[in-house]
């Protein structure tokens, strides 16, 4: 017995480029599969617990297997050529990888769609907000090292972090120092739709989800009111706004 010889596998320039690609998308989809298999096992909480130390330990083992691998310097876990790319390429990067998120999230709802119907797609839009909200909450809090209650404080900053910070245009407002109002100011989604001449995305079912989760992930102390979101009537100048109190 004997590894694969590449060679032997008679692939073309463009084939060997592909299939390295499709086996990261492997390595992904089995790294969500683990999370979700300790989560039914588990429980949510636990498996975001393992999944930390997963994280940890990976951070290690796969800088230094890329290292050696594929000669790629690192330093700190991180390599080296992100460390040295100025920020404006930097930030590129992470609107381009909040670009392919908004997409892929788009492709499967518009799948969905066309193989069932729109009550379906919109169902498991919904569902899979429930899911992805306080997995990216967690996320967040974690890079940031934010305290168990970080409060409204630590709520303003984590949601300067989401995926879709890099796509919207948002506003904070402080009624109070007990009250925090989002809004969203210009929506990619909501946007695209305009342009088009459709009307909004009736958004609030996964809206009630998504801001609800997330809030009380950094803060299980917060509570999460919609003040409005499609089909909701709204003004011109935003989309939806959600209020946080604590």
């Amino acid at each position: 017995m004997s590894l694969i010889n590449f060679q032997e596998l008679n692939l073309t320039k463009e084939e060997k480029a592909r299939f390295a690609l499709n086996m990261i998308h492997r390595l992904i989809f089995h790294h969500v599969f683990w999370f979700k298999e300790v989560e039914h096992q588990f429980g949510f909480e636990e498996a975001l617990n393992i999944l930390n130390d997963v994280l940890t330990q990976g951070e290690k083992v796969h800088s230094r297997r890329i290292q050696k691998e594929l000669n790629v310097p690192f330093k700190d876990s991180l390599p080296e050529f992100l460390l040295n790319m100025d920020d404006e390429n930097l930030y590129k990067i992470m609107e381009t990888v909040s670009k392919m998120w908004i997409a892929n999230d788009g492709l499967w709802f518009l799948s969905v769609e066309q193989k069932r119907d729109m009550n379906d797609a919109k169902r498991c839009n919904d569902s899979c907000w429930c899911w992805f909200s306080p997995l990216e909450a967690w996320s967040i809090k974690r890079f940031l090292q934010l305290d168990k209650h970080p409060g409204l404080k630590g709520l303003e900053k984590a949601l300067n972090f989401r995926m879709y910070a890099f796509l919207n245009v948002q506003e904070i407002k402080w009624p109070n120092e007990n009250t925090l109002e989002f809004y969203m100011k210009k929506c990619r989604v909501q946007d695209a739709r305009k342009r088009k001449g459709l009307p909004d995305y009736p958004c609030k079912s996964a809206g009630l989800v998504e801001y609800r989760r997330f809030a009380e992930t950094i803060d299980s102390n917060i509570k999460t009111e919609c003040i409005g979101c499609p089909p909701d009537e709204h003004p011109d100048d935003w989309f939806c706004a959600w209020r946080f109190t604590i």
